[in-house]
Parts: C-alpha cells; sequence; structure tokens
C-alpha cells in the first residue's frame, strides 16, 4: 500500500477535474459492516454479528460498523445500535465501533447524544458516529416524523447532538453529563449527492459512501464511481482548510474460496432482493447472475477475482477507509466468517 501526504488525483468521469486529498495516514483503513441479517431469531443475530466482530478483531480489521433499521427485520436487525454497541465493546479490545448509520430524523437528539456518549466511556473512546437522514419512508410515521421533511429535520437534530458534544447549552439552562468526549470530532455524514457531500466537508465530518446507490433514469449504466466521485469532490472542497478527510467507503465484498460456490450463494441472497431494490428506486437487471453482480455493485469470488474487481473502483483512491459487508450476498455465519479471513490475509495486503 503506498504512503501519500498531500496529493492531486486526477479523476475519472469528472471532466479532468482535480480532486486535492490530505491524508495523514500511510496505510488505508479496513473495516467491517453488518446490518444484523443473518436468517435466525433477532438473540441469535446479535451473538452472531458480535461473534463476526471479534473475527474482524482478531484479523486486524480498524473498525465495525452496524447499521439502525426500525421495524422491518428483513432490511436490518438493529432499531438500537448504542446498547449493542457497548456489548460489543465488553467484548472486544481494540477494533473502533461505528454507526453507520443513526437515522437521525427518528432520534431525539439530545438523548442520542447522551447514549453516544456513555458508549464512547464505556468502550474506552472507540466511538465513531456515523448519521443519516434516510430509512423507510413508512418509518418517520411512527415517530411523529414526515419523510418529506427529513433533511430539515437531520440538519436541525444533528446541530443539537455536535452542540451538545461540545459543552453547549440545552434548554432549561441544562448541559450534558457526562460531558462529550471529543465525539463531535468522531461525526460522520452518510449521502447519495454532492450537495450532501458538501455538507459533510462544510461540518468537518467525516463522509459515508454507500456500497450501492439507485442510478439516475437517464444514466442507467452509470458506474458507482460514476456517481460517487462528484460527492468525493464536493465533499473535499468544502472541507476547511488544513482540515484532514474521512472517506469510508462501503462496499459489498464476498470472498469464497470457490468462484462457483460464491456464485450459487449470490445467486440465492440477490434474487431475494430484487423486488426491495427495485421499489426503493433501483434498476435492477436481472437477467442472469452475472448482470445482478454488476447492478447489485457486488465484488464477489476468490481473493483474485476481488482483488481485481476492487482495483477498478476509482472511488476507493480517495478513501481513507474501506468497509467491506456481505450484504445482499447474505450467506450463512460461516461463509462470513471464511470471507472476513481470506479478505483480511489475501485481499487487503495487495490493495
Amino acid at each position: 500500500m503506498r504512503t501519500h501526504g498531500r496529493i492531486l488525483h486526477r479523476a475519472s468521469g469528472l471532466g479532468g477535474k482535480l480532486l486535492k486529498a490530505t491524508s495523514t495516514v500511510s496505510r488505508k483503513q479496513f473495516g467491517f459492516f453488518t446490518r444484523l441479517l443473518d436468517a435466525v431469531p433477532a438473540g441469535q443475530r446479535y451473538a452472531l454479528a458480535l461473534e463476526q466482530i471479534k473475527a474482524a478483531e482478531t484479523y486486524g480489521f480498524h473498525s465495525a460498523w452496524v447499521a439502525q433499521h426500525h421495524f422491518h427485520g428483513d432490511e436490518g436487525g438493529l432499531p438500537s445500535p448504542f446498547p449493542f454497541l457497548s456489548y460489543v465493546a465488553a467484548n472486544t479490545s481494540r477494533i473502533r465501533l461505528g454507526t453507520g448509520v443513526v437515522t437521525l430524523v427518528t432520534e431525539e437528539p439530545v438523548r442520542t447524544a447522551e447514549d453516544a456518549v456513555v458508549t464512547d466511556i464505556l468502550s474506552g473512546g472507540r466511538l465513531e458516529v456515523g448519521f443519516g437522514s434516510g430509512g423507510t419512508p413508512a418509518s418517520y410515521l411512527a415517530f411523529g416524523e414526515r419523510f418529506e421533511d427529513r433533511h430539515a429535520t437531520f440538519n436541525r437534530n444533528l446541530n443539537t447532538v455536535k452542540s451538545a458534544w461540545k459543552g453547549g447549552e440545552l434548554p432549561g439552562d441544562n448541559q450534558l453529563w457526562p460531558q462529550g468526549t471529543g465525539l463531535e470530532k468522531r461525526s460522520w455524514q452518510a449521502t447519495f449527492s454532492a450537495f450532501g457531500g458538501k455538507k459533510a466537508g462544510e461540518d468537518s465530518d467525516g463522509l459515508l459512501l454507500s456500497r450501492t446507490q439507485p442510478r439516475p433514469a437517464a444514466r442507467p449504466d452509470a458506474s458507482l464511481s460514476d456517481l460517487q466521485l462528484p460527492i468525493v469532490e464536493a465533499y473535499l472542497a468544502a472541507l476547511p482548510s488544513g482540515q484532514a478527510p474521512r472517506i469510508l467507503a462501503s462496499r459489498s465484498v464476498f470472498v469464497a474460496d470457490d468462484r462457483e460456490e460464491a456464485l450459487q450463494l449470490a445467486r440465492t441472497g440477490l434474487s431475494r432482493q430484487v423486488k426491495k431494490f427495485r421499489a426503493a428506486g433501483h434498476t435492477i437487471d436481472d437477467t442472469n447472475i452475472e448482470t445482478l453482480i454488476r447492478t447489485f455493485d457486488v465484488h464477489l469470488g476468490t481473493p483474485e477475482d476481488v482483488l481485481e474487481s476492487l482495483s477498478k473502483d476509482r472511488t476507493l483512491d480517495h478513501a481513507t477507509e474501506i468497509a467491506i459487508q456481505v450484504h445482499s450476498v447474505d450467506p450463512e455465519h460461516r461463509f462470513i466468517l471464511r470471507s472476513l479471513e481470506l479478505f483480511a490475509t489475501k485481499v487487503a495486503p495487495e490493495l
């Protein structure tokens, strides 16, 4: 892995624009991401996710990230990330623990700030807090919110959380206790748009990029890099001078000993997701397994296959961290553990 200081990248797909990135790290970091979707009851999902995160720590992964989802267990198995991450913290020692993401529109911001501080203390300062406004539209109603208002509500709640972490005064002449632990410097924002990338940069937050995202109707064949490099450019341009970028790119990665076995598992897993993704606005070509892999942006196969595939992803040139997840292949637990091992020992050293 190459060492880089202050560098200029000419990014493909950006009309020749230059992306300027500042980084103090000499090695790209790797993370593990889970939506806790193992096909077992909730208690077993949490136990298996802990085992997967402990394996990631053993294999040297820098971070583990969990998603928050309300009500729909087939989309995500964790409505309350902070209690779960406190549980993980008690069973790990080094790996950083992140939320990818807290859906802040559906959360009370002061309580979110408190829960994050307590989790950070219990983890020994290992918490990273990613925020987003997205989610299943119907879920907002249960929290008295409207999907149409999500961006304004998100901005208001995020300002409250970060102000509380920094010791700002809350209504009633109150301040957060325990006091903030520097979490405002470990805050991240997830976005699908250049506008959102600009906001994350202006706020000096980290940028969270998704494993896949819908293609515009006019660009159904656009690559994920085509969509995400403009977000990266907007983020980097908006960062305050001297602020080091934090860019985490999540990617669907499933590494196996045998490509045919990986394809068979992917055929089962990806086919289950077609209807749901189409309903969410994705254009899905389900002609065959290869078109499914391409349209779901999956990097799959042997370590050599995955390395070749990831090496073509130009967004990763600018990521300070790559977080891998097995969704939407969603194989059984034993395959997830093997994928983590193969990625850590065969793929990561070559990236």
